[in-house]
């Protein structure tokens, strides 16, 4: 299957090039301005997300089978602080190539985020329970997943992913790095202990989106996560214990919502996803904690700090 890559070099893009590769899949990725190495890409292109003709003229070029959109500002504090620029990544992006992909006949998969969901009550969201997004980056993602429906509906499968765990290609990306830079910094890394998520990891993530441009069948939005929900500064404690790391190394403080109203204010506090009807058609499992933890790496730019003690 040739397969275009948007977002190539982030945390699930670099992860589905690498499980691409392993199924003999030809991936062409688009990256920015990522120059390192990415295991699995047949071919990489560097072009504006923001010029449709550039994109288009990728897509007539590579005649995709399926295009797989993982490209997004995805850090809500960046959202609010640019709206204009992450409007086109999060939404007109999406929209450009789903309508590509019917034009083509290709399968489009497109990633959206749990954040469709404000977090105000504790039973799983089902698919297609009415999103009531708290903050811009959730309210983009609705506006994509509307979008891909009413530009390819026959042809495109939406997920909406969790905190995401894994290990990016920079190294800065995903929960874990971002801890291991705050503490190689020697911050202490603040974890609320009544917010809770549903993780994965981005290699998790990267086997469904495969398989969805295998099931051409699977339509519409669907949602994805780990097996186990739990708190952020739970989440945290157990990176901890995993990297074999001491609380002097590696401090955690535990705060709570109302410690932090005007943090609180935009981010949800109990995020679980109802997996159905996708948990139950893919071959793809979700993995619990401990399997997730096992694939987790010492981020790169913290290893001289990690290994000094």
């Amino acid at each position: 299957m040739r397969i275009l890559l948007t977002g190539a070099s982030g945390l699930v893009g670099a992860a589905f090039s690498r499980a691409a590769a392993r199924h003999g899949h030809a991936v062409t990725g688009i990256v920015g301005g990522f120059a390192g190495e990415l295991p699995g890409l047949l071919a990489r292109r560097t072009i504006d997300l923001g010029d449709e003709a550039a994109i288009t003229a990728v897509v007539v070029e590579v005649l995709p089978d399926a295009i797989v959109n993982c490209a997004a500002v995805s850090e809500p504090a960046l959202v609010e602080q640019d709206p204009a620029r992450s409007q086109a990544p999060n939404v007109a992006l999406p929209t450009t190539l789903a309508r590509l992909a019917k034009k083509m006949k290709a399968r489009f998969v497109h990633i959206s985020s749990e954040q469709a969901f404000d977090g105000a009550r504790n039973a799983p969201y089902a698919v297609d329970g009415a999103t009531s997004p708290i903050n811009l980056y959730g309210r983009q993602k609705v506006a994509s997943e509307q979008a891909v429906y009413h530009a390819a509906a026959e042809f495109a499968a939406t997920v909406r992913a969790p905190l995401l765990m894994g290990n990016s290609p920079g190294g800065r990306r995903s929960t874990h790095e971002r801890m291991f830079a705050d503490w190689a910094a020697g911050k202490t890394a603040q974890l609320f202990s009544d917010e809770f998520r549903q993780p994965c990891t981005a290699d998790n993530l990267a086997e469904v989106l495969l398989e969805l441009c295998e099931r051409r069948e699977l339509c519409g939005v669907l949602h994805w996560a780990g097996a186990e929900l739990i708190s952020r500064h739970a989440l945290g404690l157990a990176l901890r214990e995993h990297f074999k790391l001491s609380p002097r190394r590696a401090p955690i403080t535990a705060v709570t919502r109302l410690e932090k109203p005007e943090v609180a204010r935009t981010r949800q506090a109990h995020l679980a996803l109802d997996l159905a009807p996708l948990v139950n058609v893919l071959n793809t499992r979700p993995q619990t904690l401990a399997q997730q933890l096992a694939g987790l790496r010492v981020p790169p730019s913290s290893r001289d700090w990690y290994f000094a003690a």
